[in-house]
């Protein structure tokens, strides 16, 4: 065991009940929110209507509308309201609607946020959250269903999280509201419902800690947030029929646990990568080529990648389900590669 491990393995409190996905976000903030009152929530449609997806309901009216705050419909606008803020000692966590919104704070995001600590020579510092979704099969059509952590994992200076489970949630959002440093947090929008075990007591997880869901030793599936379920699935399928599914969710796109994905690559020497975003020039593309690079003797066959078909999204749900990888897909594309023929 590692010593980030060994420090997951040590923070996790015994007692567990099971909840949801939504519910382990919104428990985790208003628990930093008790414990300090610098963290605010700021967004639109966060505080009464508790936002689209009713993740925040009950915070404004534990907490107020002074930290729990509704804002115009101008994604720019509080978006870089929240970076002064955290730059003058406040703990912003921005509530972006859908992650396709992220068109309209890039700049805010990518050139002011990743940016001021370096610029100031360590001076300053942003310790702010920006909490977005990502995922299709909603019926959102277009502009509200894309998943587009790619993007953001390509700029230094920010963290990026993409959590599977409830679990991962509530520990990663608390280390992401206590981190210095700019974070966008990725939920699966289609995922808010999910349950899982989720411990009564304080803890975080540590980032750049990938997590085996489940061990196996004939093929890896590396997955990345909505596709760590459809991995999973892949998995009880592929066991089925006599084929041992190793399932990897490495939790941070950014920093990455590369020791932990070349380590499941080297023992069973086939991979498969799944994303749920734009496959090409996509984290797909980055995590296969970690895998490659470090686990290149080690390999029976290529390092196989599943992403977003090249299309916008369609609103069609004929058509949309076809556009993202399904269980059924990753069995196929499994089988494929252990016979030689991938």
């Amino acid at each position: 065991m590692s010593t980030l491990e060994a420090l997951v393995a040590a923070a996790r409190p015994e007692a567990a009940r099971v909840i949801t996905f939504s519910q382990a976000v919104r428990e985790a903030l208003a628990e930093e929110m008790r414990r300090d009152e610098r963290v605010f929530v700021i967004g639109e449609d966060v505080a009464e209507a508790g936002t689209p997806f009713k993740v925040l309901s009950g915070l404004v009216e534990e907490f107020g509308p002074g930290r729990v705050i509704d804002t115009p419909i101008s994604e720019a606008g509080f978006t870089g309201l929240a970076v002064g803020a955290a730059m003058t000692g406040m703990r912003p966590v921005v509530d972006l609607m859908f992650g396709d919104f992220l068109t309209l704070v890039m700049d805010q995001l990518v050139n002011q946020a990743a940016k001021t600590h370096y610029m100031s020579g360590g001076k300053l510092r942003v310790p702010l959250v920006l909490r977005t979704t990502l995922g299709a099969t909603r019926r959102s059509a277009a502009q509200h269903s894309q998943s587009l952590q790619a993007w953001v994992s390509h700029v230094p200076g920010l963290i990026v999280v993409t959590p599977s489970t409830p679990y991962d949630a509530k520990g990663l959002l608390k280390t992401a509201i206590r981190n210095d440093n700019p974070v966008v947090f990725f939920e699966d929008k289609m995922g808010y419902t999910d349950k899982g075990e989720v411990p009564e007591g304080d803890y975080a997880i540590p980032f750049g800690v990938a997590d085996v869901k489940r061990p196996g030793e004939h093929v890896t599936l590396v997955a990345t947030s909505s596709m760590v379920q459809v991995a999973l699935k892949a998995a009880d399928e592929l066991a089925r029929q006599g084929v041992s599914a190793e399932v990897v969710d490495p939790r941070t796109l950014f920093p990455l646990d590369k020791e932990t994905l070349v380590a499941s690559a080297k023992k069973t020497g086939h991979v498969i990568v799944i994303d749920e975003g734009y496959e090409r020039y996509g984290v797909t593309a980055e995590l296969a080529a970690v895998i490659a690079d470090g686990a290149f003797y080690h390999l029976d066959a290529p390092v196989k990648r599943l992403g977003a078909m090249d299309v916008p999204v369609p609103f069609a749900p004929t058509l949309e389900d076809v556009t993202v990888p399904t269980p059924e897909v990753v069995v196929a594309l499994t089988k494929r590669l252990l016979a030689g023929e991938a």
